[in-house]
């Protein structure tokens, strides 16, 4: 990586540091209810909806009362965005004329946008209504991020106050976050990607001519619900070509077309973009999402879709010191947070700043270090280069973002490890808003524990008593998400719907699929993009997995934040371990890293690393 690279890495930190410190002081501020000026700009509206809905925002819950309060907003809006994609089609604001959504295709859909993993098995541009997008998909990345954010905050609140049950109001926590921070910053940034070039408008496709009439197309042929037909793979005898496993090898079936214009999607992205990168949602206006000059038309905009997917999650580990009243362990934990970040970082930039050795052996572009003056360029923007497409990569994996801007499955073995590894640490290395860091804390919880074990006293944090129920839950938190991306992936690598939807044989194919159930569990929406996903096997178990891996997760945090709430403050003395020290900060990388590779090193080890193997031998 040159000069200009490492500039840009340091700006973007620089920025984010810069911003971070003070938005997180104004978000704890708007969750204790004192937010100031803002309060007087958004007190109004925030008070109608309380009138509206019927909301008392002085009555608290206990963990049980929040977490039937999420289960039921979750349950209300998987429900509501089934049905718009159902009967879009006599939806108005629908200027292209799309058909309804399929049953299983709208079931993934809605799991996906309520849980805020934005997995897309469809091509948006040419499946989704502006209604859809605006009322469906938009309306939820705001509302899914707001309750991740709202269970962080009822978290917090566990560990800071002593001897109640009560946790906050969700309906509340949930209101804040959408109005007081996610709003205003998404209309801002919304605004300056119009400024670069992003579209926002209600018009119709614009149909252009082709500088040349004569050209043609591959039109993939679909059913009546939108799935793809398949069709068998022969050889030039006409024969059947089979697969390893010995089962008829199939593909999409297309058909030519005569091409003499194109038509250009438009319509509401500059909003849905500025939400789906705040909200670290990642669902894209567009199938090629952050890759598209639509959606990502500049450098410009591309610094600030990385700073906007990066921006809440840092800020929160910010807003977590000043609700605890201790500006240092926000600082603990944004650290540990980093460290991982940039190791991983590293090692995703030089995989693909190496390159692929077989074009090196080849003489293709080969110089004196023999290697690729470009590394490893496939799937890649020109326009963006390696640095900033792998940084984003990281980013957007780090988080539970899942937007791209380059195509991960075309990246080297290592440096594609490295995404489906960020995802597989349960996305706590600054993860999803709210959702990343409360996973973080269960981590310091398991830390604490830990250390308390080795030296022989009951492990505390922030004068709390971390015991056997706390451990228990955190345990549950910990081990629920391998559990079903494993069991889905080895379903899917066993049934022929499963192997049916692969596009490459062997070790790739394996990490396609694992990367897919890795993804989804962990709420994290971004793919591999060599698999067929957009069948009824894969959109229901990626569905089901998705919900699993947000709601198992969600009841047992905010059963450890009742818990914690319930107990006394023990005060500090001689045997209390900090937890804010380059030591504690050592300790705690040290177990995210070794919980991760003891649960997920024997699957990855059959990808990824065969893969890369294979590559160098």
């Amino acid at each position: 990586m040159n000069a200009n690279g490492f500039t840009q890495i340091a700006l973007f930190f620089v920025v984010l540091i810069a911003a971070g410190l003070p938005l997180g002081a104004y978000m704890a501020r708007v969750y204790e209810g004192r937010a100031g000026i803002a309060g007087k700009i958004f007190g109004p509206i925030e008070r109608l909806l309380y009138r509206l809905f019927g909301v008392k925002p002085e009555d608290e819950m206990d963990w049980k009362q929040y977490a039937v309060a999420m289960l039921l907003f979750h349950f209300f809006g998987i429900a509501t965005l089934y049905l718009i994609q159902r009967v879009q089609h006599a939806l108005p604001l629908n200027p292209q004329g799309m058909d309804n959504i399929g049953e299983h295709s709208s079931f993934n859909t809605a799991a996906s946008f309520l849980t805020n993993t934005n997995w897309q098995s469809y091509v948006p541009e040419s499946t989704m209504s502006y209604l859809t997008q605006m009322l469906g998909l938009t309306f939820h990345n705001f509302v899914s991020a707001a309750a991740g954010m709202a269970m962080l905050v009822a978290l917090i609140r566990g560990l800071t106050r002593r001897e109640t049950k009560n946790l906050g109001n969700f309906w509340v926590d949930l209101t804040r976050s959408t109005i007081y921070i996610l709003m205003p910053l998404s209309l801002v940034l919304a605004l300056i990607l119009v400024s670069q070039g992003v579209p926002q408008n209600l018009s119709a496709y614009a149909t252009v001519p082709l500088v040349q009439d004569k050209q043609t197309y591959t039109n993939p042929v679909k059913d009546k619900d939108g799935n793809p037909v398949m069709e068998p793979v022969k050889d030039e005898k006409g024969n059947p070509v089979l697969d390893e496993n010995k089962q008829p090898k199939t593909q999409q079936k297309n058909e030519t077309l005569p091409l003499t214009e194109q038509s250009i999607a438009l319509g509401p992205v500059a909003s849905q973009e500025a939400i789906k990168e705040l909200g670290t949602n990642g669902g894209g206006f567009f199938n090629a999402n952050s890759a598209h000059p639509y959606e990502n038309p500049t450098p410009l905009s591309n610094f600030l879709e990385i700073v906007g997917l990066l921006l809440i999650p840092i800020a929160l580990c910010f807003t977590f010191g000043e609700m605890v009243k201790d500006k240092r362990q926000g600082w603990a934990v944004f650290a540990a947070m980093t460290v991982i970040f940039i190791g991983m970082f590293a090692v995703c930039d030089y995989s693909e700043q190496t390159g692929n050795p077989a074009f090196t052996k080849a003489g293709v572009d080969q110089i004196a270090s023999a290697t690729q003056s470009g590394g490893n360029m496939e799937g890649k923007e020109t326009r963006f280069g390696i640095v900033n497409s792998a940084f984003f990569a990281n980013a957007t994996t780090s988080t539970s973002c899942g937007a791209v801007n380059a195509m991960h499955d075309s990246f080297t073995p290592l440096g594609g490890l490295v995404p489906l590894l960020n995802i597989q640490f349960s996305e706590v290395i600054y993860g999803g808003v709210g959702c990343g860091l409360y996973g973080m804390l269960i981590y310091v919880v398991v830390t604490v524990f830990v250390a308390g074990l080795m030296v022989g006293r009951t492990p505390e944090y922030l004068g709390k008593k971390i015991e056997s129920y706390e451990m228990k839950m955190a345990c549950i938190v910990l081990l629920i998400p391998p559990l079903v991306q494993l069991i889905g992936t080895a379903a899917a690598v066993v049934l022929p719907d499963g192997l049916a939807g692969r596009n490459n044989p062997g070790a790739h194919g394996f990490s396609e699929i694992l990367y897919a159930f890795t993804s989804a569990t962990n709420n994290n929406g971004s793919a591999f993009a060599g698999i067929n996903a957009n069948t009824m096997f894969f959109n229901v178990l990626l569905g089901i997995a998705a919900l699993v891996g947000r709601f198992w997760l969600a009841i047992p945090v905010l059963a450890i934040a009742g818990s914690l709430g319930r107990k006394k403050i023990v005060p500090v003395s001689a045997g209390t371990l900090p937890t804010h020290t380059p030591l504690f900060i050592g300790f705690l990388v040290a177990v995210v890293i070794i919980f991760t590779a003891l649960m997920h090193f024997p699957a990855v080890a059959l990808g990824p690393v065969v893969e890369h193997l294979q590559m160098i031998q």
